[in-house]
């Protein structure tokens, strides 16, 4: 029986994870290839380090012993940073052999190349653990693109982002103690930054708007904002209007316009996103014959992430056509805006006057909070001139008492 070689770049989680459930799942996967699976070679920093790798793999600090490996089928990408992952990546595609990554930060701004060099060497990209961790948004989305036409993604893409509003929630912490807690269980990192200023999630979202849309907002554009500026009243207040804050990445087509945004916002009790906590990730699609369907389970960790590495193998070992659903972009003009459509949102801040013809009140949530109905156009307009307001759209239908305002999903 012939065998596909494969090499691993890095040995953190996810590297160290693919790297067991390729000796786990070995019966598996050459019932499903049919042909064994071995890992001939890692790439790691430092040769000194213990790891339980098996004799007969190389490990080596340099990637050019790897790609003078007598065979090399597939290279399994598992560090962090832009560079130099995205040159040993073209080098790898260059030699012929199919590549993996679960890099998003250097996938989001490398893949198009990528995916361009790999289609005229003809081998295939796996690219599932960059979005949402185990949940298998891309092979979803891979499958509704061969007919469906999606039109909205909506997602908490960031684990521990939705962890750190789950604590504040429910156990009335501040963001400091969320986030202190966060990174004492491994959720979060020293510099937390990328996670809870919404990098993160918006390299994924890149991602899935290419996927999706065939096209990639200019970054510049995005609305793009963390949670650090989400105190623990706001969080209450919001709890007792029947509404919790979610960090959602939101990807909108309409007409030939593309909205795109990553920011927290308010959800209410029926909307699919409502009930997802902790560092469980969700990805809701809409598309126009299937209708609404949504993906949930973990975000990130070991196990999860080695799952969306394992399917990409097998889906790069059957060499499926690199650009199918991942079509060349063209940086549009992203429109901010949403359509002249009224929607509904929180202000926090002492707000006069509220009632006039683009601004309609709906209720008095305190001194400091209201609940009003405006476009965007309008609630931009009121931002410039009152610094001091925060506003958050409100997304499902927002009831209180007699009070009823019912917003598209």
């Amino acid at each position: 029986m012939s065998v596909i070689k494969v090499a691993l770049l890095g040995f953190g989680t996810v590297g160290e994870g693919f790297y067991r459930t390729i000796q786990s799942h070995s019966e598996e996967l050459t019932a499903v290839l049919g042909r064994k699976v071995e890992v001939a070679a890692v790439l790691v920093k430092n040769k000194q380090k213990e790891r339980n790798i098996r004799k007969n793999v190389l490990v080596t600090t340099e990637f050019t012993d790897i790609l003078n490996l007598p065979q090399l089928d597939v290279v399994v990408e598992a560090i962090v940073d832009k560079d130099p992952t995205y040159s040993y990546l073209q080098k790898a595609i260059e030699r012929g052999c199919h590549i993996i990554t679960a890099n998003k930060e250097m996938f989001a701004h490398y893949g198009q190349e990528l995916l361009e060099l790999a289609k005229r060497h003809n081998v295939s990209v796996g690219y599932e653990a960059t979005v949402a961790g185990g949940i298998p948004v891309i092979q979803t989305l891979r499958q509704l693109l061969n007919v469906n036409r999606v039109q909205q993604v909506q997602g908490i893409l960031n684990g521990t982002s939705n962890y750190i509003l789950t604590e504040m929630r429910e156990k009335k912490l501040s963001f400091e103690e969320a986030l202190r807690a966060a990174q004492e269980k491994g959720y979060a990192e020293a510099d937390p930054t990328n996670d809870v200023e919404g990098f993160d999630a918006f390299y994924k979202a890149m991602i899935l708007s290419r996927l999706a849309f065939k096209e990639e907002p200019n970054w510049h554009d995005v609305e793009r904002k963390g949670i650090t500026s989400i105190t623990g009243q706001l969080i209450e207040t919001a709890e007792n209007l029947g509404l919790r804050f979610k960090h959602v990445a939101s990807l909108k087509i309409s007409g030939n316009q593309l909205h795109a945004s990553v920011k927290p916002i308010l959800i209410g009790k029926e909307h699919p996103l409502y009930h997802v906590e902790g560092v469980q990730n969700a990805v809701n699609i809409y598309s126009d014959i299937v209708g609404q369907i949504t993906l949930q389970g973990p975000g990130a960790g070991m196990y999860p992430t080695a799952s969306a590495v394992i399917e990409d193998l097998v889906y790069v070992c059957q060499n499926r056509p690199t650009g199918q659903g991942f079509i060349s972009t063209k940086e549009t003009s992203l429109v901010t805006e949403q359509d002249q459509k009224e929607e509904t949102w929180l202000i926090n801040g002492r707000l006069q006057n509220v009632n006039n013809d683009s601004i309609k009140l709906i209720e008095h949530v305190d001194d400091e909070n209201c609940i009003v109905k405006a476009v965007r156009e309008d609630i931009g307009r009121l931002s410039t001139q009152n610094e001091e307001l925060v506003f958050y759209p409100i997304l499902g239908e927002y009831e209180s008492g007699r009070k009823l305002a019912k917003v598209a999903l």
